[in-house]
């Protein structure tokens, strides 16, 4: 019975494998349909920060004469849009439209003693405009908090006291200003309105009539401001954000969400399902970077996010800065303008890029009535590969593990459909690369320690152990030809190149959902990609001398046996600093030295698309060179642990769902091929120096030796 068991399980290993690719093969039409979505929206958006521009002026001399001038400016460069914030008494006076006292500096004003008993704040409009139609938005706001206020008036200007504090007063969150919004549109720019959840609870007759207004100035997507949707905080007891959901699409108005926050806004992945992911990707440019970047470094950072990060909004900030130097206050307003116009300019090499200045769109994705079947099977493909990948180290369960993982599977997939297909994603991401380089080391092993060892050729190493007899390791084995081992090279590198491959369609066929094109959720599991491979290649190399496993609790034993001698523990030092640095530099918030950086703005200027540093550089020529040794020094199976980098990043590529699928298949191509040339110079060069060593060297060796 037990042969039979372990016959069937071989035979199981041949399905496994058919299943995995009848996997991959229904993931292509899912890829297709994901690349035809990544071409529905171009357009991009410049947007400004409108309340930068007013604090900057408040500044200046002559702080409207400056206001206009900067706006004029920025439209000529190409800026599109202006972002405004919900109002405040501090941001009201700042744009001119009121001033505000305390209790002591209005009795200063009237020439009278401040009233000990009270503690209010004293607000006079600038003007009647301001009093018409600035005054109801402060009323309005202090009603909502039950905060009691009366007309006031100071030599024919009117105003308003509000019986609170000024400390209280200037926290209170006012709708949007009526008359920045008249002069953002009037000035030939979009409104992009920045709402919060700081006006609590919500409203929803008081929303709608926000949304209405902002609608007649054009107004077609907003951004959030702060950590917080609107209508988070009072969701639980109100629905506020389904509300609001209905509201946005009454008036058609999408959303937009903020790249690389440290925590995704509450609220945004709920709104965007409600408006149907009429969602647009923001990029914002610090104002130190503003002040700092060269015009050219800013125009290759937008390009790339557009290109491969598939951001359609770019937010520019600026700020005043104290200059010692000249004695005076600057802003990099001017600097940005510059940057961002004439022929050279931002906005032309991103439109020279393929994406044209305009309004920015949402991308369209529907779901045809096919995708859900096939992304079941493209799963059931995944649990297969999974499956061949344990059966690897656990000889004799791929019946057992493939069924009890159909059946975890179907059990998660009802709990939470996400999280299954986020974690077979993961699986097949991790059990590709591994796979490959196994079989490659099987391979390796069937010709070296194996039944199959070739037999003859020079052994020319210098008093070690050439047989693997008497607890003794066989380090160097026979030779071949150099023109045969170059062969043999290419032909294992192809296939375990394939072998990965397999996990890619199984990766973006399961996570072929808008959600991850926008970022709104994202693959799980980053470090552990990085990790696992690498691990249990090694695992393999150290336990595992062929594929039936014989042997390995055995060589566990041994090696845990070992004496930790300084050299040990070196080594494991060298290591950990390796992997720390490995991983310090992985994910999107990794750190690489600079260096990295000119070598990845030359490969983007000269290819267009940047291979991956970790990928060409790393992880293939290591490869390359150590299946090329292989076959002749043991010690060289450290190189294909080492090489397992190039394989597993091929598979992150494509983990990046944001970044459009084809760019992720010419940076993967560009990789191979780059690191294929790096592979053969590092061959070429140790087959120079292994030939001077044997010419030169070696005779000296063995003639001491005598």
């Amino acid at each position: 019975m037990l042969i039979r068991w372990q016959r069937w399980n071989r035979q199981a290993k041949v399905i496994l494998w058919v299943i995995t690719l009848i996997g991959v093969l229904a993931a292509l039409p899912l890829g297709a349909q994901r690349m035809a979505m990544e071409k529905t929206s171009d357009n991009v958006e410049y947007v400004f920060d409108y309340r930068d521009i007013v604090e900057v002026s408040e500044l200046e001399a002559r702080p409207q004469q400056f206001l206009d001038e900067q706006l004029k400016l920025l439209k000529d460069a190409g800026i599109t849009t202006m972002a405004v914030y919900e109002s405040s008494l501090r941001e009201l006076m700042q744009a001119g439209r009121l001033t505000y006292y305390n209790e002591k500096d209005a009795a200063l004003l009237q020439g009278k003693l401040p009233d000990e008993r009270s503690n209010n704040t004293y607000i006079l409009f600038h003007g009647e405009q301001e009093f018409e139609q600035i005054g109801p938005i402060v009323r309005d706001a202090f009603d909502r908090m039950d905060v009691a206020h009366r007309d006031w008036s100071f030599q024919d200007r009117k105003g308003i006291i509000i019986e609170q504090s000024v400390s209280n007063a200037v926290l209170k969150t006012m709708d949007f200003d009526p008359m920045t919004l008249k002069t953002i549109q009037d000035a030939g720019f979009r409104i992009l309105p920045r709402f919060s959840d700081r006006v609590v609870p919500y409203d929803s007759v008081r929303t709608d009539a926000q949304l209405a207004k902002l609608k007649e100035y054009g107004v077609t997507r907003l951004l959030f401001d702060g950590e917080k949707a609107k209508g988070a905080t009072n969701q639980a007891e109100l629905n506020s954000l389904d509300s609001f959901g209905e509201l946005l699409n009454k008036h058609g108005i999408g959303l937009t969400t903020i790249e690389n926050l440290k925590k995704p806004q509450a609220g945004i992945n709920k709104l965007a399902y409600l408006t149907n992911y009429n969602v647009a990707r923001l990029y914002s440019l610090s104002p130190e970077d503003a002040d700092k970047m060269t015009p050219a470094g800013i125009a290759d950072r937008f390009l790339l996010a557009a290109k491969d990060r598939n951001i359609r909004m770019f937010f520019l900030n600026t700020q005043a800065l104290g200059n010692s130097d000249v004695g005076m206050l600057t802003n990099s307003i001017e600097k940005l303008a510059v940057a961002m116009g004439g022929p050279e300019g931002v906005v032309a090499k991103v439109t020279g890029g393929g994406f044209p200045a305009g309004e920015a769109k949402p991308f369209i994705s529907e779901t045809a009535s096919w995708e859900k079947p096939l992304r079941g099977v493209v799963a059931i493909g995944a649990v297969a590969i999974i499956a061949l990948l344990i059966a690897a180290f656990i000889p004799h369960v791929a019946i057992l593990v493939f069924v009890i993982g159909l059946i975890g599977s179907a059990g998660l997939y009802v709990l939470n459909s996400s999280l299954m297909e986020q974690g077979l994603a993961l699986g097949a991401a991790v059990s590709a690369p591994t796979l490959g380089i196994i079989w490659v080391m099987n391979r390796i092993y069937s010709r070296t320690i194996g039944e199959r060892r070739m037999v003859g050729g020079d052994q020319w190493n210098v008093g070690g152990a050439t047989l693997e007899q008497d607890g003794k390791t066989q380090w160097i084995f026979p030779g071949l030809s150099i023109g045969r081992r170059i062969g043999i090279m290419l032909n294992w590198f192809v296939v375990a190149t394939c072998i990965t491959f397999t996990a890619v369609p199984l990766v973006f066929g399961l996570l072929n959902n808008i959600t991850y094109s926008l970022v709104l959720e994202q693959f799980r599991g980053v470090s552990v990609l990085h990790l696992a491979p690498i691990f249990l290649v090694a695992i393999y190399v150290f336990l595992y001398e062929g594929s039936d496993g014989r042997g390995v609790i055995g060589r566990a034993v041994k090696l845990l046996k070992q004496p930790i001698t300084l050299m040990w523990v070196m080594v494991a030092a060298v290591l950990g600093a390796v992997g720390f640095y490995y991983l310090s530099r992985t994910g999107n918030s990794g750190q690489v030295p600079w260096i990295e950086l000119v070598i990845r703005t030359w490969l983007e200027s000269t290819f267009g698309v940047r291979p991956r540093f970790k990928e060409f550089m790393l992880g293939h020529p290591p490869l390359i060179l150590g299946l090329f040794l292989a076959l002749r020094y043991r010690a060289a199976w450290v190189l294909i642990i080492v090489g397992t980098l190039g394989q597993l990043t091929m598979v992150s590529t494509f983990t990046h769902i944001h970044t459009p699928l084809y760019i992720s298949i010419i940076r993967v191509l560009l990789g191979l091929g780059t690191g294929l040339v790096i592979g053969g110079i590092f061959i070429a060069a140790w087959i120079v120096l292994e030939g001077a060593w044997r010419k030169w060297v070696l005779p000296k060796v063995r003639k001491y030796s005598v």
